[in-house]
């Protein structure tokens, strides 16, 4: 691989976040600079002009969130629409796309207006203040130190896509397998496909999927997961331990916490602890002794609603001959992702994207630099089509300086809105984790879902139930 330095990456780690968008959380990272980075590349940010019209068609621009106010990482300050007529919605101002498919993203502040009225409804959180300007609110290089730093100090991908314009589950399944088997919502979270991590152990490479305060939701997600040893899963203390040991494998999936008082950064929850993992995340591998030998990729699942200017491209290849939900034909991208890379063999100030007209970044990027740094075949037609990230790697000696040197991790005031809701993701954890085998014994105590009506309620149900699981497996197959 002339140019570039992919061969000699040992450890690939995927961190994928949750539910915000490229200018959401990064559309002002070069903006002091005229959208250019110090290294001259030109970056597709937000100029300030930016704006989206409200019920009434006037304009409302994009602004700074001001860190210092009491709520400021809780903004939005509502969850807003997401799915495939919300995004739609919010692209084409209208739920069902139009033929082109070509975007104005008009529908932002309109649609998140909509949504608001919709959670007070059906009593989702609110923060008090909360207005459908909000979606337009863009949080500064100072509010997110650890992530701007990162993206500064590394390469910053300004087009890297989601791989379809939906909700979480079809794009983490894109992220692991390269299909969601024509699911377009999460209505569906386990699939039937191989994933990465099936085509790791069928080449006889390392794997292991690390959940932050849990085991793994991915571990539920495709067989070649739920069937593999419990060797290949652990949680974030586990993925510490093993990268201070030295003892990474060569491709690592993280999870954050899920819950509403979680660090996933899913609106609208905390985002200053997603901050805080992102930082962890990074000092767990600079301090371990496989650092000059690692790829950290810093991506966030979809959108969530959050505002992007940018549209999403058409041309995309669809993964296999799977009919799409809602008469989707998987030739469209999802809106614009945060998408980081994180390396000493990347020089700072990177923005690293392809050519114009070539297949855009997207989540299959991610299983496509795995496939090409091991040698090892698609798993669909959308990841054999698309690009991987190595051209970013062009150091022939590894980095020693730390653009995170004195970077305070930030911390929110006020009160989390969400705090006392049971998130979307612990009540599909729940459910699929009822769907665990267990032995007829346990049926009555383990297989039922009980009523449950709090954040402890689920998460008590899923790791109670999942443990009930793991010990009626046995001992590990035989490789």
């Amino acid at each position: 691989m002339p140019g570039t330095q992919l061969s000699a990456v040992q450890h690939i780690v995927h961190l994928m976040l949750e539910n915000r968008s490229f200018d959401h959380l990064l559309g002002f990272l070069y903006a002091d600079s005229g959208n250019t980075s110090p290294a001259g590349a030109a970056f597709e940010g937000l100029t300030g002009q930016e704006s989206n019209p409200d019920s009434s068609g006037q304009p409302v621009s994009v602004f700074k969130i001001n860190a210092g106010d009491p709520g400021a990482y809780f903004m939005p300050g509502a969850d807003p629409g997401e799915g495939y007529a919300n995004t739609n919605s919010q692209l084409f101002g209208t739920g069902t796309a139009p033929v082109p498919p070509v975007a104005a993203n008009q529908g932002f502040v309109t649609n998140f207006d909509a949504t608001i009225a919709w959670d007070q409804r059906v009593g989702r959180s609110v923060q008090a203040g909360t207005t459908a300007a909000n979606i337009m609110g863009i949080f500064s290089p100072e509010a997110l130190p650890v992530l701007s730093g990162l993206a500064r100090g590394y390469a910053v991908c300004d087009h890297w896509f989601s791989s379809v314009p939906t909700e979480t589950f079809p794009n983490r399944a894109f992220a692991c397998a390269a299909t969601s088997q024509g699911h377009m919502n999460d209505g569906t979270a386990s699939y039937t496909v191989q994933s990465i991590f099936g085509l790791l152990t069928a080449h006889s490479l390392t794997w292991k999927i690390y959940g932050y305060d849990e085991q793994p939701l991915t571990r539920k997600n495709f067989p070649d997961t739920t069937n593999a040893p419990d060797a290949n899963f652990g949680e974030f203390s586990a993925f510490t331990g093993d990268a201070a040991a030295g003892q990474l494998p060569q491709y690592c999936f993280l999870e954050p916490g899920w819950g509403a008082t979680g660090n996933s950064q899913h609106p609208n929850y905390d985002v200053s602890l997603g901050e805080k993992l992102i930082h962890d995340v990074y000092y767990a591998l600079r301090g371990g002794p496989g650092w000059d030998q690692t790829l950290l990729i810093i991506t966030y699942d979809e959108h969530g609603g959050c505002y992007d200017h940018v549209p999403p491209p058409s041309g995309a290849v669809p993964p296999d001959n799977s009919p799409g939900e809602f008469g989707f034909d998987f030739t469209r991208f999802g809106v614009r992702v945060p998408a980081v890379l994180v390396s000493p063999l990347i020089p700072a100030g990177t923005v690293f994207r392809v050519a114009d007209g070539s297949m855009p970044l997207d989540h299959t990027s991610v299983l496509k630099t795995v496939e090409t740094r091991w040698g090892l075949p698609a798993l669909t037609g959308r990841d054999a089509a698309a690009p991987d990230v190595s051209g970013a790697l062009t150091l022939d000696t590894p980095r020693t300086d730390d653009p995170l040197a004195g970077v305070t991790v930030p911390v929110s005031s006020g009160t989390n809105p969400a705090a006392a809701d049971v998130s979307h993701i612990q009540q599909i954890n729940a459910e699929l984790t009822a769907q665990l085998p267990v032995a007829a014994e346990q049926l009555r105590s383990a297989l039922v879902l009980p009523a449950m009506r709090t954040p402890a309620d689920y998460d008590e149900y899923t790791r109670s139930r999942t443990a009930i699981w793991k010990a009626g497996r046995g001992p590990a197959p035989a490789e």
